[in-house]
């Protein structure tokens, strides 16, 4: 089996045993988003798709998890670190690089390495794109204005 359907499938699994209808839709929207995006983000700057993708299914695993948001990023990075080698198919190198994008990807401020930053940007493309009538947050509205520059949208 191919590496992303692994982690598909174990987040499927997290996300069908939420319990809650309304947490498992935007589940699925959020974090198959973010992966979509990170794999067109990570084409266009020609870095690893397939890791990309990895980290976009897995940068909010922890919130899903264990239905707890706090400090989700540092806490995801470790939990994402667990999960990816218990399939024993990652190298320890693909394993810090997804789980360091992973760590990084809610200070949407700093910038961190050109991988992370995919994570990053493919999160505030979802956020904005999940209604694009909706106001784009404050914190998002610099790197929300330059993604769609770098795209050709204005």
């Amino acid at each position: 089996m191919d590496r992303i359907k692994m982690v598909q499938e174990y987040v499927d699994g997290i996300l069908q045993s939420s319990g809650n209808e309304i947490e498992t839709k935007y589940g699925y929207k959020h974090l198959y988003g973010v992966s979509q995006a990170c794999a067109i983000l990570a084409m266009k700057r020609n870095e690893n798709v397939e890791l990309a993708v990895i980290a976009g299914l897995l940068h909010d695993i922890y919130t899903y998890e264990m239905h707890d948001s706090t400090d989700h990023a540092h806490k995801g990075s470790l939990l994402a670190k667990d999960i990816l080698c218990s399939f024993g198919s990652f190298s320890s190198e693909e394993i810090d690089k997804i789980s360091q994008a992973i760590y990084n990807h809610s200070d949407k401020t700093n910038i961190d390495t050109s991988f992370d930053e995919i994570l990053k940007d493919a999160d505030v493309l979802q956020h904005c794109l999940y209604n694009p009538l909706a106001d784009v947050a404050e914190h998002e509205k610099d790197r929300f204005r330059r993604l769609k520059e770098e795209l050709g949208l204005i």
